[in-house]
């Protein structure tokens, strides 16, 4: 990874052209795609995969378990990577004892540290304890253990519900059945999913299914488990800070100059649906209509004719940070007027300043930011070395928005 700075300051646009961008794979498919890669029974080739921090976090797991992965440079985009993956097949991967687990490293990111414990109680290597950051720890686990629970396995964490965690168990367990939710995210049903064939699991999942389980579904119903090829699609989280930017284009909303190329239409991803909120409606549900991208629709609020109300934003608390907070106070320091009630947030139109951008060590907040910067002067995003967690390149891409 490149050397940061301490901070940026985002040059405003004098004008935006015509521009149709490549952008990274997607960072929810690709890691999903490595954990089904990994139970394969052949050898996986990874196109179009995403290299970021979350990802890397994801293949040096991998490695240390034991599992043959290859990375090479994709030429059309320089966050992307072919991953060719050796699957385990009926291989257990390399695991410790109880009194001595074997580490693995997840730093801030949820799909691996979820993905992983149920890889890891299905393939029955051992025993593992998983750690992360500061943060991590603070994210919720308590749903996936139950889960992990009700089908056998041991789960030792040093504070209930949360990282790091010591789990496994004295042999291999086949078969069983468990319940789990998805009232705080989603990716506890999706772990189990993903893992579920090996470990023989029924998986009973309450509540309404989000976006993000619709895609591990899809995912699981096409992936060639027994070795060959997948095709990894650009991240549409990532594409709407570019379709975003044409808020700062003359004749917008009729102009909309920035598209991306080989924009995603398999309908896996909430945010595939970004570029049809714009203009923005005046209510936005984090349930029901976008995923993460409603994180750039929050900010380009400030840049309607209208108030605009995001309803159930409950999930963002518990992600990278506490974003409707985060997103609340940021965009306050700028001089919007934000209203926070529940899970709710009303952004009104607001004559924006610059301001240095907290971001919490949170990507999202990053690029959210960034984005309001190509129209407002002074705009200053500290710490952006933030964006290696899925976007490596972002900053790039910006720039050649004033090209």
């Amino acid at each position: 990874m490149r050397e940061w700075p301490e901070k940026i300051e985002i040059e405003p646009l004098s004008g935006l052209k015509k521009r149709q961008l490549t952008i990274p794979g997607s960072k929810s498919i690709t890691n999903r795609a490595l954990i089904l890669a990994a139970l394969a029974h052949g050898e996986v080739c990874l196109r179009g995969a995403l290299w970021s921090e979350d990802t890397l976090v994801m293949v040096e797991a991998m490695r240390k378990l034991g599992v043959e992965l290859s990375v090479e440079q994709e030429p059309e985009e320089s966050s992307n990577r072919i991953f060719k993956v050796q699957g385990l097949g009926e291989r257990r991967p390399l695991g410790g004892s109880f009194s001595h687990p074997l580490e693995i490293y997840i730093a801030n990111s949820g799909t691996s540290a979820r993905f992983l414990m149920a890889f890891l109680c299905a393939s029955a290597g051992g025993w593992y304890r998983l750690v992360g950051t500061e943060r991590m720890s603070e994210r919720p686990q308590r749903e996936l253990f139950q889960a992990l629970r009700q089908l056998g396995y041991t789960i030792i964490a040093e504070r209930e519900g949360f990282l790091p965690a010591v789990l496994g168990s004295e042999g291999p367990l086949k078969g069983g059945s468990c319940t789990v939710s998805q009232e705080e995210s989603s990716q506890f049903a999706s772990a189990l999913l993903l893992s579920a064939e090996r470990g023989q699991w029924q998986v009973e999942i309450s509540g309404k299914e989000a976006g993000y389980l619709w895609m591990t579904r899809e995912l699981l119903s096409v992936f060639p488990r027994g070795g060959g090829v997948f095709e990894i699609e650009p991240d549409a989280s990532s594409g709407s800070y570019f379709y975003g930017a044409n808020v700062w284009a003359q004749g917008y909303p009729e102009n909309k100059p920035v598209s991306v190329l080989r924009w995603p239409s398999t309908g896996w991803q909430p945010d595939e649906a970004f570029p049809h909120y714009l203009p923005l409606p005046s209510v936005l549900s984090r349930e029901n209509d976008l995923g993460d991208s409603i994180m750039t629709a929050i900010v380009l609020a400030t840049q309607g004719e209208s108030p605009v109300k995001f309803t159930e934003l409950g999930r963002l608390r518990v992600q990278e940070c506490e974003r409707v907070k985060a997103l609340r106070t940021e965009l306050s320091r700028c001089g919007a007027r934000v209203e926070e009630e529940g899970d709710t947030l009303t952004v009104y139109p607001s004559r924006l300043h610059g301001a240095e951008i907290e971001t919490y060590n949170d990507h999202r907040m990053a690029f959210c930011f960034s984005l309001l910067g190509l129209g407002v002067a002074g705009m200053v995003i500290k710490n952006p070395k933030c964006a290696e967690k899925s976007f490596p390149s972002f900053f790039e891409k910006l720039d050649l928005l004033k090209a």
